[in-house]
């Protein structure tokens, strides 16, 4: 028999190669299998440290500008087989950095993200995985542009400043300073929103009031997008304003398909494919997955239903655990989860249920049980 495993943090008690192992100690006491437990992740909060700890990457840390340029300590990973960095533009310049009253999309920047990427150019890192949620900016990554190089300049030929306040004052574009090892660099992005960069269903339209822009502020930013986009695609030749993802991360899609040559990709197809699950799975008889809470929206392209995916793609029964699973979670069996479980084995509170030491007592008996079944 053979069992893979890919499961999700379970956020607050269990990373993911944590979770999985736990797992699989269950299984080894029902039955002799060749257990394999993969990271599990969706580019979102987490994947680097998912990342780092289940393909045995390294912790990059560094000090760089935070999205109001004080500095932040910030980190990524390093994949030495694959010459991969594994980044989260959160690190450097999430909304998670700023007190809630100093949230300032006029003023936040993305150059944190830009001294990152070149961090690791330096150290010789060609490939990139970064995903991009959470940020607190609407400068349509100029900041990061800017520490890669890039010059966005007024009428004066002077350079604009960091900001969604910029982004209007945009006449030109020089890329005489531009790091010539971006020429030789892979960008796959984890993004999961569709949104254009400009407009109704835009980057600051959408995304701007939970960054802190007031409603009479959205029309001013707005503006400047366009400029800038406008300006971005005169300079490079590329269409790109309208394309999915343009607008995610205040724009950050659209520096990094216009600029840089990034791919925008389904984080959790992303993950899965730098994990390589597909290649364990194709001989696989089961598969494990699962993630905190067992839900409706779990069935919606999350780390679970893209595990259920590829198990269905090759016979393998998909099972999910969790430690809270609704009513509404029957969707995820329309996704490819053949069954699933709570892991609880008693009542207990909401505190007791996260204590990692239970959880993991609950993921292995849970485990042991089904297989002695199976």
């Amino acid at each position: 028999m053979k069992v893979v495993i890919a499961i999700d943090s379970l956020k607050g008690s269990l990373s993911s190669m944590d979770a999985g192992n736990a797992i699989k100690d269950g299984i080894l006491k029902a039955v002799d299998a060749e257990v394999i437990v993969k990271p599990l992740a969706d580019g979102g909060e987490g994947t680097t440290d998912a990342l780092i700890e289940g393909m045995g990457g390294e912790r990059i840390s560094l000090t760089v500008k935070g999205p109001l340029e004080a500095p932040v300590d910030a980190y990524y990973g390093y994949l030495e087989e694959s010459n991969t960095a594994i980044m989260e533009m959160a690190t450097a310049s999430g909304i998670t950095l700023i007190p809630r009253e100093a949230l300032n999309p006029m003023k936040a920047t993305t150059y944190g993200v830009g001294e990152m990427i070149k961090d690791a150019i330096r150290r010789g890192i060609r490939n990139f995985i970064i995903g991009i949620g959470g940020s607190a900016t609407n400068d349509g990554g100029t900041g990061m542009l800017t520490a890669l190089g890039y010059e966005f300049l007024d009428a004066d030929g002077q350079p604009v400043g960091f900001g969604g306040q910029c982004l209007e004052k945009i006449v030109s574009i020089s890329a005489e300073n531009r790091l010539a090892e971006l020429d030789e660099c892979h960008f796959r992005i984890a993004c999961d929103v569709e949104n254009p960069l400009c407009g109704s269903t835009g980057a600051t339209y959408i995304y701007g009031p939970q960054k802190g822009a007031s409603d009479d502020l959205l029309p001013l930013l707005d503006s400047g997008m366009q400029n800038y986009g406008h300006a971005a695609e005169a300079f490079t030749g590329k269409h790109t304003m309208e394309m999915k993802g343009a607008g995610a991360a205040g724009g950050l899609g659209f520096a990094f398909v216009t600029f840089l040559n990034g791919e925008l990709k389904s984080g959790i197809d992303l993950i899965l494919n730098a994990v390589d699950l597909e290649g364990s799975l194709k001989d696989a008889d089961f598969v494990i997955t699962g993630e905190g809470r067992l839900d409706r929206q779990t069935a919606m392209g999350k780390g679970p239903a893209g595990v259920a995916k590829l198990g269905k793609k090759y016979g393998a029964k998909t099972i999910a655990l969790a430690g809270s699973v609704t009513e509404d979670a029957r969707a995820c069996n329309a996704a490819g989860i053949d069954g699933y479980f709570c892991i609880l084995s008693s009542v207990c509170t909401l505190e007791e249920a996260m204590d990692a030491e239970r959880t993991r007592k609950n993921l292995s008996l849970t485990a042991e049980q089904l297989f002695r079944l199976l």
